[in-house]
């Protein structure tokens, strides 16, 4: 064109061509008439990498330290963005550790190999990292610790080899995408809420040869089923019964399980978990059993519809927030074996008009 000055624009970026280099300038590319036009595209192109932060994150982006002929990636640089491929050796030593925070809040990166050489992902090696949606497990992995995939909301599915033995407390807790999850063979522990608040989650298998879980109806259980770990939270159904061989409701067992509306606790259960219940929006009444002696902390905190509790004799304690914000409920029958009331044990029940303290009770 024979315009002169004629402008680029390129949204939040501001440069100024002069002949091949690229310098800030108000909020155009200003490219002067007399460039010859290679120039000028070569300038268009360099001003673009000079100005844009994006870039696929490689082994530079990376901190290790190396202790005992083995490497621990210990970091990444926050502004690596897209594809990471980790090497199997670094400096001749095998990468054999994901450490303690080492991708912490690496918030750009999409996709993520390990290589076969590790054996451990430490406690919130990948926490936050929202835009991962894929990584790939080897099978010589062994350990997954506690919040390693805490809040990776865009991971939609997650293949756990044969070789892990130890899944971390809330390991997959606020994976928000992921929507089923299979727990092979060779898994003997399965810490609290490791799969707590994925709200995609419809289901959870079981290897046939694990001696230590199994599955019913995409719930998880131990293999006694003596403890319900994991009732998943979008499985479809409004109503279940909890089996009787069930003695222990564990932590978090249906954190924000919406789709409930009515849940049967058997007499067979003697103790629930921490935030058993929290967030189970659509619950409408809860009846807790004589057999139980135990209620966890906020339990029931956030089940905004329940409108009736009963609550067994066998309960000595409610503890502090067991049924915040149940804003729903309107009658609570508190059983004669309750000791005690925890703090705020009914802040924000703010449809009940009225409650009756049995003479049980010796401290609010």
């Amino acid at each position: 064109t024979n315009a002169s000055p004629y402008t680029v624009h390129v949204t939040g970026i501001r440069c100024r061509v002069e002949d091949a280099r690229c310098v800030w300038h108000g909020s155009r590319f200003n490219v002067e008439e007399n460039q010859q036009p290679m120039k000028l595209i070569a300038a268009l192109l360099l001003s673009l990498f000079c100005c844009l932060s994006l870039y696929a994150a490689d082994l530079s982006d990376l901190t290790y330290r190396i202790w005992g002929g083995e490497v621990s990636i210990t970091g990444c640089d926050t502004a690596a963005t897209g594809e990471l491929i980790i090497p199997d050796t670094i400096e001749g030593n095998p990468v054999t550790s994901i450490g303690l925070n080492a991708f912490l809040r690496c918030r750009s990166l999409t996709s993520i190999t390990l290589p076969d050489s590790v054996t451990s992902i430490r406690s919130s090696a990948f926490q936050e990292c929202t835009s991962l949606a894929s990584i790939t497990l080897p099978s010589s992995l062994v350990s997954i610790e506690y919040r390693a995939f805490y809040q990776c909301r865009a991971l939609t599915s997650v293949t756990i080899g044969n070789g892990v033995i130890t899944i971390g407390a809330e390991a997959f807790r606020l994976c928000t995408s992921l929507t089923s999850i299979t727990i092979p063979d060779s898994v003997t522990s399965i810490g609290p809420g490791a799969f707590t608040d994925p709200t995609a989650l419809t289901m959870i298998e079981v290897g046939a040869e694990n001696v230590n879980y199994t599955a019913v109806n995409g719930v998880l259980f131990n293999k006694e089923m003596t403890l319900l770990h994991t009732y998943p939270a979008a499985k479809t159904g409004a109503n279940y019964v909890i089996p009787d061989s069930v003695t222990n409701i564990g932590h978090w067992a249906f954190n924000g399980c919406r789709p409930l509306t009515n849940i049967t606790i058997p007499d067979s259960v003697t103790s629930i978990g921490v935030e058993a219940f929290h967030n189970c929006r659509d619950l409408t009444s809860i009846t807790i059993p004589d057999s139980v002696t135990s209620i966890g902390v906020e339990a029931f905190r956030d089940c905004r519809d329940m409108t009736t509790v009963t609550i067994g004799n066998g309960v000595t304690s409610i503890e502090e927030r067991t049924f915040r914000r149940c804003r729903g409920v309107t009658s609570i029958t508190i059983g004669n074996g309750v000791t005690s009331i925890g703090t705020q044990a009914f802040v924000d029940c703010s449809s009940l008009a009225s409650i009756t303290i049995p003479d049980s009770v010796t401290s609010i």
